[in-house]
C-alpha cells in the first residue's frame, strides 16, 4: 500500500511541476510576434525564426494593393471623429519630456483634424470656428514646421488645440 501512495504521489508531483514548467516557460505566440523579434531577454536566437516564417503571407506583396485606398478609408464623418480623437490624445501632454514630438505631434493633429473637417459631407461651413482658428495658426506659422517656429508660437498652437477641443465638445454630434 506504501508502494502506491508513494508512486501516486511522485506521478501527481511529476505532472503538477509539468503543467508548471509548461505554462510559466511558453509564451503565447500572438504576444511574441506583438512585441517583435527580441523583444523579450529570455528570447533566444533559432526560438522566434520558426514563427516568423509561418507568420509570413502566402500571396505576394502586390496582392495588397489591389485595394483601393477608399476601399480602406474611414468615411468623412468617422475622420473628422477619428482625427478629433488623436488630437484630444495630446491634451494631457506638454513639453516637459521631448518638447519637438509634443509640438510636431499637436501641429500634425490639427493639421489632420483641419483636413477632415474640410473634406467632411456636411461641407466646411459646418464647422467655421476651428477651421478659422486652423486658418490663422497656419497664417501665423507661414508653413514652417520647424521646432523652432513651433517653439515660438507654442501658445498659439497649444490655444488653437484648446480652443478646437472645447468647440468640438459643444458638438458631440460630430465626433461621436
Amino acid at each position: 500500500m506504501i508502494a502506491k501512495t508513494s508512486l501516486r504521489r511522485a506521478a501527481l508531483v511529476a505532472a503538477a511541476l509539468a503543467a508548471l514548467t509548461v505554462s510559466c516557460g511558453t509564451t503565447p505566440e500572438p504576444d511574441r510576434s506583438a512585441a517583435g523579434p527580441g523583444a523579450t531577454a529570455t528570447a533566444t536566437p533559432g526560438a522566434s525564426e520558426p514563427a516568423a516564417t509561418t507568420a509570413e503571407p502566402t500571396a505576394p506583396p502586390e496582392a495588397d494593393t489591389a485595394a483601393t485606398p477608399s476601399d480602406l478609408a474611414p468615411s468623412s464623418g468617422e475622420k473628422v471623429r477619428d482625427a478629433f480623437a488623436t488630437l484630444q490624445a495630446t491634451l494631457y501632454d506638454s513639453c516637459a519630456q521631448d518638447c519637438a514630438y509634443f509640438l510636431g505631434r499637436v501641429h500634425k493633429e490639427l493639421q489632420e483634424l483641419d483636413g477632415a473637417m474640410k473634406a467632411d459631407p456636411k461641407g466646411p461651413g459646418h464647422f467655421p470656428e476651428p477651421i478659422q482658428k486652423m486658418a490663422e495658426l497656419n497664417k501665423t506659422l507661414a508653413g514652417d514646421s520647424s521646432y523652432e517656429n513651433l517653439k515660438k508660437h507654442e501658445k498659439l498652437l497649444i490655444g488653437t488645440r484648446d480652443f478646437i477641443n472645447t468647440w468640438m465638445q459643444g458638438h458631440p454630434d460630430d465626433y461621436r
